[in-house]
């Protein structure tokens, strides 16, 4: 009963966040009043004005140090001690993203506006753009960029939520993935949502199950990557598995990730293994060719070693028997010579009739 009371009066936890988190969107709407005045071009150069920023903040705070110490700890195999620094690089590099966060947001936010009324092909057929991100959607961003679940109602635009924290965070230029369910929404958003990227200054791949290698790494290249968990995971399964060189390797790292439907990847479809299996460079009629000759030599060799010792193992029986004129001192030797001799026939005995 008192739970409820308190409930009532102070709202749940997530009430209580989304209370402070709602200023930031009067922030944000701010920023993107004072961008309208801009041209295409000047909202555009934006994304340089973030990037030179970045970079400045990153000299400022030491971030080029910590991470040149933490890939001495990797090269040194000191796992545990490079991930808290890795870990320490991160933490920096978010704080300066917080900062821009409002800013980069408003950029996003009038990108879309821009595009409003205009048509964007999407898989073939052209699709008037009619988004503009309300607060729910910038509220809805900040979370995902902060590491949580945004769980968006039917009709709030979740595919646009995305757009914010993505295009945030791959000015950090690590590259950024964003996971689909299939690969028809991969292609659709990565052309869809890909809209406002380009728009802005940046470039956005997707992964397709059937891409070669060079394309794969093409697509891994872009500030942005469409994907789904499988060809995420099996593209890390073989560069950390199969790859042979750096050169052959096809994803550069894994910096910020953001997961669509992600109560059906990380729950559903988490439950089946990711297996790696592929073509063998040599086709198994090559290798009964070269190998057969080999094969047949090798059995008749056999054969001869085994019908020798089986011909020796008859003169001995022959002794065991006293009728046959033989005396034998010791039956025990004997017998155990017999039955070393068997012993080393005994892996070819389906074959020899004796």
């Amino acid at each position: 009963m008192i739970g409820f009371i308190v409930k009532k009066i102070f709202g749940s936890k997530n009430d209580r966040e989304l209370r402070k988190i709602r200023p930031l969107a009067g922030q944000i709407n701010q920023f993107e009043a004072e961008l309208q005045k801009l041209t295409d071009d000047q909202l555009r150069a934006k994304t340089d004005e973030f990037k030179a920023r970045i970079e400045d903040a990153r000299k400022q705070r030491g971030y080029h140090e910590l991470a040149a110490q933490a890939r001495k700890l990797e090269s040194e195999l000191r796992g545990d001690e490079a991930k808290i620094e890795r870990r320490k690089v991160f933490e920096v590099e978010q704080q300066i993203l917080n900062e821009i966060l409002p800013e980069a947001f408003a950029a996003v936010k009038n990108a879309c506006r821009r595009l409003f009324g205009q048509e964007i092909v999407v898989r073939g057929h052209p699709l008037k753009w009619e988004m503009i991100p309300f607060d729910v959607q910038l509220i809805g961003g900040y979370g995902l960029h902060s590491g949580r679940i945004a769980e968006m109602a039917t009709g709030e635009g979740k595919t646009l939520v995305a757009t914010l924290p993505v295009y945030l965070n791959a000015l950090a230029g690590h590259g950024v993935h964003l996971v689909t369910v299939n690969d028809y929404l991969a292609a659709r958003d990565s052309e869809w949502m890909g809209a406002v990227y380009k728009f802005l200054g940046l470039t956005v791949g997707c992964i397709l199950h059937d891409q070669r290698p060079d394309v794969r790494r093409q697509q891994y290249d872009c500030d942005i990557t469409y994907g789904t968990n499988a060809e995420f995971g099996f593209d890390y399964l073989r560069d950390n598995g199969m790859a042979a060189r750096k050169e052959e390797q096809v994803q550069r790292g894994h910096y910020f990730g953001i997961v669509d439907e992600v109560d059906s990847i990380l729950i559903d479809e988490a439950r089946t293994p990711l297996i790696i299996s592929g073509p063998a460079v040599i086709t198994y009629d090559e290798q009964y060719g070269q190998f057969k000759p080999q094969v047949e030599s090798l059995f008749r060799a056999q054969e001869r070693l085994c019908n020798r010792l089986l011909s020796e193992v008859e003169e001995l029986l022959k002794k065991l028997h006293p009728g046959a004129g033989s005396n034998p001192q010791d039956l025990e030797a004997l017998e155990k010579q017999i039955g070393l001799l068997l012993f080393r026939v005994k892996p070819a005995r389906r074959r020899l009739k004796g």
